[in-house]
């Protein structure tokens, strides 16, 4: 397991910290749900297509995550990684794998969120 991995195991949101062109970060908490079969070791979350996070993950796969609570208050150490946008297979993966950990709250936000007619994405993060 990479170094500072095993602090996800208990963290209900991570914050992913993607960077601008200009270098500058940003942080957003999200929830996320590892794939225990993978490696290396793979977090996915979902965002909307257009998101700023999905834009600058598209310029730059370069991230850092750390264990937050749901504002984004860091409660862990910071570790770099990759992010990717998942095709077909790996996405409906990946959103199962965070309706099983998220449960009724997830399956109650998709419903709002396919009635107001938006898409997601889902996103792989690999620890490096």
């Amino acid at each position: 397991m990479p170094h500072g991995v095993g602090q996800f195991a208990k963290a209900k949101y991570l914050s992913l910290e993607t960077f601008r062109k200009t270098g500058a970060g940003v942080r957003t908490p999200v929830w996320f749900a590892e794939d225990p079969a993978r490696q290396p070791t793979t977090f996915y979350l979902y965002t909307l297509p257009d998101s700023g996070k999905a834009k600058r993950i598209r310029n730059n796969s370069k991230v850092r995550i750390a264990p937050c609570n749901m504002r984004g208050d860091i409660r862990g150490a910071w570790v770099d990684a990759r992010a990717r946008i998942c095709e077909r297979d790996e996405g409906a993966k990946g959103q199962s794998l965070l309706n099983q950990r998220y449960g009724l709250m997830k399956r109650i936000g998709d419903f709002f969120s396919r009635m107001r007619g938006r898409t997601q994405i889902v996103l792989a993060i690999e620890i490096d």
